[in-house]
């Protein structure tokens, strides 16, 4: 079985795909990775005592940045009018912060990439705000949970491996 990629032609080059075609849908994806850290620092974090300023409402700025900005970043992603980017943050325990994105849009193309980048982009800002107290910071699981909308449908991240898609 051969795999198609959509955004390598026929002659093997990369291209930007044409999504002209396509009709219009509702499309969200969820995505999310995770910072580890020294409890002290987490701690700091949580009690604002960082004297860069208030680093997960940075970290948010940024996020919601990188989604807007990620047809720039990422040379065949098609530049989107997004409808919704929203940035969570929640403390998985006393030495875990998971970043989680979701973002929204009515478009012929799906938003996963815009996740994704504003969740490492997140990840990325907390990592530079915190790294004069805390070098040994480690981002990572950075991951699709979830997308909707489209032709290919709904996908869901099962977390214990398998991946699922959901019927239209």
């Amino acid at each position: 079985m051969t795999i198609q990629f959509s955004h390598i032609n026929a002659a093997g080059e990369a291209n930007m795909v044409d999504v002209g075609g396509k009709d219009l849908s509702q499309r969200v994806a969820v995505a999310a990775g995770t910072l580890t850290m020294q409890m002290a620092t987490l701690t700091a974090i949580k009690n604002n005592q960082l004297a860069k300023g208030e680093v997960l409402a940075v970290a948010r700025v940024a996020g919601i940045q990188a989604a807007k900005r990620c047809a720039d970043l990422i040379p065949l992603c098609h530049p989107l009018a997004l409808s919704k980017v929203q940035i969570e943050f929640s403390e998985l325990s006393a030495t875990e912060l998971e970043v989680r994105a979701t973002c929204k849009v009515t478009g012929q193309t799906g938003v996963e990439m815009e996740a994704l980048s504003a969740v490492s982009v997140a990840a990325l800002t907390v990592y530079d705000m915190c790294k004069a107290i805390d070098r040994n910071m480690l981002i990572s699981n950075i991951r699709l949970v979830e997308k909707r909308g489209g032709k290919s449908g709904d996908w869901t991240r099962d977390e214990s491996g398998t991946n699922t898609v959901a019927p239209r």
